[in-house]
């Protein structure tokens, strides 16, 4: 469209216009019938979406962040022991969160484009009696792929709540909370959910809930207190009125359109199609001679791609070229690299126009800042993976 950039950023995302829609209708009571059925429904729908009929959904005005923070004020009290699995910038910040509540945390972490293997945490995980284990699914930072079911199975065996930080999974990675028995998956609105920023959304197992129950002390989170916004979910959902803080109205009609949309397409259409549109985009970044920091595929993110600039690019010029060609992208987040390298989303409505628009703009870019492509290349290899895919 002429004027508009394209967002391609790790969130937000491109949003779909019938959830943009929903966001300017205008703004209704939260305790209105009408309303309180969307928040209803809003919460039946999650639990499709992360595969967890049994689960306790929470939905709360704020960000991915918020949503850690709950996870940890909740389950967690001083002097706690915490295994925090790091796959980069976003497992570091939930060790900072729960030492923030007191926990002992300790934090194991790999060398940077590799993830920590199974028979490293149940080795950590034989030393002392753990409380919880966080982990990062997929990692905004690094482009890394986290399998959440060899872990899960690790907690149960030692008893030990797992604690699953999904802000850019949800919903464009796979993921069954009930069956592989996660205690807690949490996100973000503006991630692969499709719904702009501001929501916090989490979903509990009854074990994490009767882990809740039982604390000795009381949250010291106000805010973020399981005590005040579980009435809240249990009202809405039995379309009953009730008040605690002011929802985020509009961004919760939305969050129904939104979620009404995936749960459409299918959960497993969409992880599958997730998966593709990342294995054709890899192959075209993989044919302009870029490497991303994922040391290998298998470990690699269908919801986002960390690549790494070309030796004698600066960053700030790819970029720039990029956005006078309407795409924008994302720096570095990492610190001790963040210089080295960008990133590219393609989750939630992405389709395969939104990234062949990429890698021709992509190449472009590059052309002009003398970096050796053949043009076109990036955009056959994406063409021709696909194709083997139909």
């Amino acid at each position: 469209m002429k004027g508009r950039k394209l967002l391609m950023i790790p969130g937000p995302i491109e949003f779909e216009p019938d959830v943009l829609h929903a966001m300017s209708i205008p703004t209704t009571s939260h305790v209105a019938p009408d309303f309180i059925a969307v928040f209803a429904n809003s919460l039946e729908l999650m639990r499709t979406v992360w595969k967890s009929p049994k689960g306790q959904p929470f939905i709360v005005s704020g960000t991915g962040t918020l949503a850690m923070d709950m996870a940890a004020a909740n389950l967690i009290e001083t002097d706690d022991d915490v295994l925090v699995i790091s796959s980069g910038y976003f497992g570091k910040r939930f060790k900072d969160i729960l030492e923030r509540y007191g926990a002992n945390t300790t934090l194991l972490e790999a060398p940077l484009g590799e993830v920590v293997s199974p028979e490293a945490i149940e080795k950590e995980l034989k030393t002392r009696a753990y409380k919880a284990l966080t982990f990062t699914h997929v990692d905004t930072s690094t482009g890394l792929l986290v399998d959440p079911k060899p872990i899960a199975h690790l907690a149960k065996k030692y008893n030990v709540l797992s604690i699953l930080d999904g802000v850019c999974s949800v919903a464009g990675e796979e993921i069954n909370q009930d069956e592989w028995e996660l205690d807690v998956v949490l996100t973000a609105s503006q991630k692969a959910i499709g719904v702009p920023p501001g929501l916090a959304l989490l979903m509990a197992s009854q074990s994490a809930i009767q882990v809740w129950e039982n604390r000795k002390t009381p949250v010291s989170n106000y805010y973020a207190d399981w005590t005040n916004w579980l009435p809240i979910m249990t009202a809405y959902e039995a379309r009953r009125p009730s008040y605690f803080g002011t929802p985020a109205v509009n961004l919760i009609v939305a969050l129904e359109t939104s979620l009404k949309i995936i749960v459409q397409e299918g959960m497993d259409t969409r992880i599958k199609r997730h998966q593709n549109l990342a294995k054709a985009f890899r192959a075209g970044i993989a044919a302009l001679n870029l490497e991303i920091l994922p040391k290998t595929n298998a470990i690699a993110a269908n919801t986002l791609s960390a690549v790494y600039y070309p030796k004698g690019i600066d960053g700030g010029a790819l970029s720039a070229k990029m956005v006078a060609n309407n795409v924008i992208i994302a720096g570095g987040l990492l610190p001790e690299i963040k210089a080295d390298y960008f990133r590219i989303g393609h989750m939630g409505s992405v389709s395969a126009n939104d990234l062949i628009a990429v890698l021709s703009t992509l190449e472009r870019a590059l052309i002009a800042l003398e970096h050796s492509v053949v043009p076109g290349k990036s955009l056959q290899a994406f063409q021709n993976e696909l194709l083997k895919m139909n």
